[in-house]
């Protein structure tokens, strides 16, 4: 089994934790390499995410389409995504090996901006509009299948995944998506009228955000925490992305069993 690692910083090499982990993983027979550049099809069995969301969004940017699943470790805080911590990874060679896990395929957004070349095409949790620190608002008029919407009036508008919804929306006010609903949530950030809320519309729409001059010149366009400024005026295109990324679930976790433990529901 060949098994890909992929760190939260440079630090993490060092760390006890993962030194054991990766020691009981080679003595189990599993070949294990670092990686730093997007993976090919059939090169890894698995790819193993330490840290915490923000790493596995690192990962998903060097799986992308190759059908590679994600296993997600918490070294780092809240866990979303990264739900097993180090001490449950004792048997994780075993575990995987006997195909004692659930591969849940994650939808991904696909975005583009009108005459604008962008780092980064797709984001696992969000794409977001901000408006520049001087300005007084961002203006978006949003469409949805060409079809007008609202302008929102707001420091600035999140488009959510359902993986995403756990994250920066949920923060804003946005609703809780399972993995499997099949939407995108649409938030505001700080609307400057109460009536304007957040709206679920079908992954299967594509989305179109235009944002007004209204004393800034340009935004910035966010997508999984990378950021790129854009002239005010550009016009923004999202739609599901055409592949899914694998997260891999351990026997015993699921959607709601992390969302008790990580928003204390149940306390």
């Amino acid at each position: 089994m060949n098994i890909a690692l992929v760190l939260r910083n440079s630090d993490t090499g060092g760390d006890p934790d993962f030194i054991a982990m990766r020691n009981r993983l080679e003595q189990n027979g599993v070949n294990t390499e670092i990686i730093t550049e997007p993976i090919a099809k059939g090169s890894f069995d698995f790819v193993l995410s330490v840290g915490g969301d923000g790493t596995m969004l690192s990962a998903v940017s060097l799986v992308r389409d190759s059908g590679v699943p994600i296993v997600g470790v918490n070294f780092g805080h809240l866990g979303f995504l990264t739900t097993m911590d180090a001490e449950a990874t004792v048997t994780l060679a075993d575990d995987l090996r006997e195909g004692r896990y659930a591969v849940e395929h994650r939808t991904l957004l696909q975005f583009s901006a009108l005459d604008a070349k962008l780092p980064e095409s797709c984001a696992l949790n969000e794409v977001s509009l901000h408006r520049q620190i001087d300005a007084p608002m961002l203006r978006t008029r949003v469409f949805v299948d060409d079809r007008y919407v609202a302008t929102y009036s707001a420091d600035g508008l999140i488009v959510a995944t359902p993986t995403g919804s756990t994250a920066y929306s949920m923060s804003c006010g946005g609703p809780i998506l399972t993995p499997d609903s099949g939407c995108f949530a649409i938030t505001p950030i700080c609307a400057h009228s109460l009536t304007l809320r957040p709206i679920i519309v079908p992954d299967t729409a594509a989305i179109t955000l235009i944002t007004e001059p209204s004393g800034g010149s340009s935004f910035c366009l966010s997508a999984d925490s990378r950021h790129t400024m854009l002239p005010t005026g550009t016009t923004v295109s999202l739609r599901r992305a055409g592949f899914t990324v694998g997260i891999v679930r351990m026997r015993g976790q699921d959607f709601f069993s992390a969302i008790h433990e990580k928003l204390s529901w149940d306390a």
